[in-house]
Order: C-alpha cells, then sequence, then structure tokens
C-alpha cells in the first residue's frame, strides 16, 4: 500500500534537489567557458601577463578530458583507470587521518575546555605547531613514525598520521569554541539541578557545539586529502597521487593533460570527502533547535 506522505516528501526533496543540480551544472559550464574564453583571448592577442598562454599552460579542456580515456603509457590501462586506484589509496590515508585528527582534535577540545590552566599552558603550542610547515615535518614524521607501525600499515599509515596533523587543529579550535557557545541560562539550570560534568557536557555542551565542530570537519575534510598527498612526497609512496603527480610533473612539458587530470582527480577526492561531512552534518544537527 502507497504511502502519500513518503511519495509527498520524496516529491519535494526532489524539487530541492534539482535547482540545486541545475546550478552546480551551470556553474561548471560557465567555469569551463571562462577557461576556454580566457585562453582564446591570451592567445590571440598574444598577451603574457601574468603568463604566456598556450597548449603546455593551459591545455583545452576537452583535451584533459580526453586524456583519462587514453593510456598514460604504451601497453598500459588507460589513465582514468589509473588515477581511480591511486585516488582510492589516496582516500584511504586521508579518512585514516582525518579519523585520526577528528577524534585527536574533538579530545583535546574537551579536555582544554574544563581546564583553564591546561588551556592557557598548552595551545600556545598548540597554535605555534601549525606555523612550522608541512613540507618540513613530513620527512620526520615518514622517519619517526614508519618503523613503528606494523607490516600493514608501513608506509601509508605514517602518511595518515601526516593527515591527521593537519585535521586536528581546526577540530580543536572549533570544539573549545562550540563548547564555551552553550546557553548561560541552560548552564545554570543544569547546575542548580546538581548535574554532573559528564552529563553537562554530553546533554548540554556537545549539542550546542555540533555547528563549530562540523563546520571545521568541513575544513578538515579537504585539508586531509591536502596531508595525505603531501605525505606520499617524502615517503616514496607511488600507489597515491602523490607519486601521480610527482610522476607526470616529470612530463609536463610534452604531456600537460595528464598532470592537470591528476589536479582534477584529487579535487573531486576533496570534494567526495567535503559532501560526506555535510550529509552527517544534516543528519547530526537538523533536529537541533536552533535550526528549526
Amino acid at each position: 500500500m502507497p504511502f502519500p506522505g513518503r511519495d509527498k516528501n520524496t516529491r519535494m526533496t526532489y524539487r530541492r534537489a534539482l535547482p540545486r543540480t541545475g546550478a552546480v551544472a551551470l556553474l561548471l559550464l560557465a567555469l569551463v567557458g571562462l577557461w576556454e574564453l580566457y585562453r582564446w583571448i591570451w592567445s590571440s592577442a598574444g598577451w603574457t601577463w601574468p603568463f604566456a598562454v598556450d597548449s603546455t599552460s593551459m591545455p583545452h579542456v576537452w583535451t584533459i578530458l580526453k586524456a583519462f580515456t587514453q593510456p598514460a603509457q604504451v601497453n598500459q590501462p588507460s589513465l582514468g583507470n589509473i588515477l581511480f586506484h591511486k585516488a582510492l589509496f589516496t582516500a584511504k590515508e586521508s579518512a585514516v587521518g582525518f579519523a585520526i585528527g577528528a577524534v585527536v582534535g574533538f579530545a583535546l577540545g574537551v579536555v582544554l575546555a574544563h581546564s583553564r590552566l591546561l588551556q592557557r599552558g598548552f595551545l600556545p603550542y598548540l597554535v605555534a605547531s601549525q606555523t612550522v610547515p608541512i613540507l618540513a615535518i613530513a620527512p620526520m614524521v615518514v622517519v619517526w613514525v614508519n618503523p613503528k607501525l606494523p607490516g600493514p600499515f608501513q608506509g601509508w599509515g605514517a602518511v595518515a598520521v601526516i593527515a591527521s596533523y593537519l585535521t586536528f587543529f581546526p577540530v580543536l579550535i572549533n570544539t573549545l569554541r562550540g563548547l564555551h557557545a552553550a546557553d548561560a541560562r541552560a548552564l545554570e539550570l543544569m547546575r542548580t539541578y546538581a548535574a554532573t560534568r559528564w552529563s553537562v557536557l554530553w546533554k548540554l555542551r556537545v549539542p550546542a557545539s555540533l555547528p563549530y565542530v562540523f563546520a571545521a570537519l568541513k575544513l578538515a575534510a579537504t585539508a586531509s586529502v591536502v596531508g595525505a598527498i603531501i605525505g606520499e612526497l617524502p615517503s616514496g609512496l607511488q600507489s597515491g597521487l602523490g607519486g601521480a603527480i610527482i610522476n607526470f610533473n616529470q612530463y609536463y612539458s610534452i604531456e600537460p593533460q595528464e598532470l592537470w587530470a591528476t589536479n582534477i582527480v584529487a579535487a573531486l577526492v576533496g570534494i567526495f570527502f567535503f559532501v560526506i561531512v555535510v550529509i552527517a552534518e544534516k543528519l547530526a544537527v537538523r533536529r537541533a533547535p536552533e535550526t528549526a
């Protein structure tokens, strides 16, 4: 027996999704049009500022897309097939690093939110840790962490740790801010009823911090992909997108479309992680009073 309410909700969902999908498609077409228009104008006029435009610096969009269907080398699978498997490898590193960074950042935020002394003592050092370039830290992490990991985690496990380095800090700061954003009247009411710190944390502070935490997770989701790709460079891994970027960078002058195709795949991995966090946010925060 059909459920009218469910059918109505489905139609409403489709009606809301179609304009958004159309807007994304139009924006994508507009970006492609701007790319080709810029390329045509600069090539026709012979302008060289800010850089000379030719088939090497700015290949045609259709040339980049065609590269996905062609083999990267003779007697090898298509470039799209190769990049798909490399993207899966990098996504695994990013997902583990994202999970580690999110858990560590949230736990540190909870601890520091309950102790002014720890917050004043440790927060400056945590802030200072983010001023060190990731390219300087990545080789040290590989040397220190990789030998201590079990066999199945050798190599990519150290890369996941590097990805977590870029993930934990925004989660920490926004968790700390969100936990302090709870309504003062609600806090006073719970103290009046002699609520424990644990009850106040999970029944009031954590729900109030969810918008802040998910805002940080959106940033951390894409940062984890960047951290994983950077971490693959000193580790010497060739199974991920970082290895592909190094490899195709050597042949950029003769086959630039392969490096551009790799960049597109890396961007798609970051967008995928971002969308997953957005979906989780809608499921977790949609019933919160402030979003009603």
